[in-house]
């Protein structure tokens, strides 16, 4: 029996070992990819992307490259569309973000260069590092290996990821990888850092079923919020670039090679709607849970209290849109600002106030 035990506990410290080690591999992983789309964003060529129903081709565009060293005028065409600006609007030299940019088709168009799939084929290296590494620190710690800060980072690390790949691989949204893997980095980076804890048991009030359930959700849907925010990102710098090439300025740089900002606003849109149901029902599902540890569905835990604001921010963003008819600019600051929320829900919460959910 002894010699069992001891086994036992040998095997858990060499896949302890390896998990620790996939931390530093998968980090590499990333930020070559990383520097990979960097290059491709800065030095691609900007070409013309497959039509479909999230970005339709402009006409007389598809297949198409343009160089996107040069300014359009204002009202010039722009790869088959005509730039309309609204002169009332266009104040102030064209450097206020309300100016109203109008085309008959967003453009189809983004950078591309060869080392994009060489970044893409690194980024899957690093999704599969990092679904190793959480497999075997669950393995070593006999438990669903979400039960601290520093298991959750690395998990909604491995959702962002794989929501970029599914946008890469379903909408051409390779664009997005810089947006997405500089925030993937650096909270990776934070946790081995200073967020790292040596896999083992978790508390009693964590040994649940739901776990499995609440926890999870809520990790799917911050991926999903986070490819969301790195897509609002990328479109304030692209709609700002539209309105300097409206006011007759050259563009240069990552802004100059990113889509038209109506197809990131899309973006940004399509996967809010898919990881907001997520997170209403992660809000239940906490509710329940709550009802079954603690007696009760809410306490107005700070915990609690901000994961509804977030929730509120994001359906406030959804009914905007859907009810107000916002789309653009005014709609991505309400997306960030839901983003935000989420990021101090998580990060401030913990560290700033006491509460039941104190242990995470």
């Amino acid at each position: 029996m002894v010699h069992m035990i001891a086994a036992d506990m040998s095997a858990d410290g060499s896949l302890s070992s390896i998990s620790d080690g996939l931390i530093i591999a998968m980090i590499v992983a990333y930020a070559i990819a990383l520097f990979l789309f960097a290059v491709e964003a800065a030095y691609g060529r900007r070409r013309g992307l497959r039509a479909n129903r999230l970005m339709p081709a402009a006409v007389g565009s598809a297949g198409a490259s343009a160089d996107s060293s040069a300014a359009p005028a204002e009202g010039a065409a722009q790869g088959g569309r005509s730039l309309d600006l609204d002169a009332a609007e266009a104040t102030g030299g064209g450097d206020d973000l309300s100016v109203s940019v109008r085309r008959a088709e967003p453009e189809a168009a983004a950078a591309r260069h060869a080392v994009g799939n060489v970044a893409l084929v690194v980024t899957v290296l690093g999704f599969l590092l990092n679904a190793a590494q959480i497999t075997t620190r669950g393995l070593a710690a006999d438990r669903w290996p979400w039960g601290n800060m520093f298991e959750f980072v690395v998990a909604i690390c491995l959702c962002s990821v794989a929501a970029f790949l599914f946008a890469a691989l379903r909408y051409q949204a390779r664009f997005l990888g810089t947006f997405v893997l500089v925030p993937v980095v650096l909270l990776l980076g934070i946790a081995a850092r200073w967020l790292y804890s040596e896999a083992g048991p978790v508390i009693p009030a964590l040994h649940s079923y739901w776990i499995a359930i609440h926890v999870s959700a809520a990790i799917i849907a911050t991926g999903g919020f986070m490819v969301a925010g790195a897509a609002a990102a990328a479109h304030l710098m692209a709609r700002r670039a539209e309105i300097q090439r409206a006011a007759g300025r050259q563009v240069a740089g990552v802004a100059a090679k990113l889509p038209d900002s109506e197809l990131l606003d899309r973006v940004s849109h399509r996967f809010i709607v898919l990881a907001f149901p997520l997170w209403t029902f992660a809000i239940i599902a906490g509710a329940v849970w709550a009802d079954e540890a603690w007696g009760r569905f809410w306490g107005w835990d700070p915990k609690e209290v901000w994961s509804f604001i977030t929730w509120v921010v994001y359906a406030a963003y959804l009914h905007a849109r859907a009810t107000a008819g916002w789309r653009g600019t005014k709609a991505t600051w309400i997306g960030l600002l839901g983003f935000t929320c989420l990021m101090f829900n998580f990060f401030a919460v913990n560290f700033i106030f006491s509460g039941l959910h104190s242990y995470a």
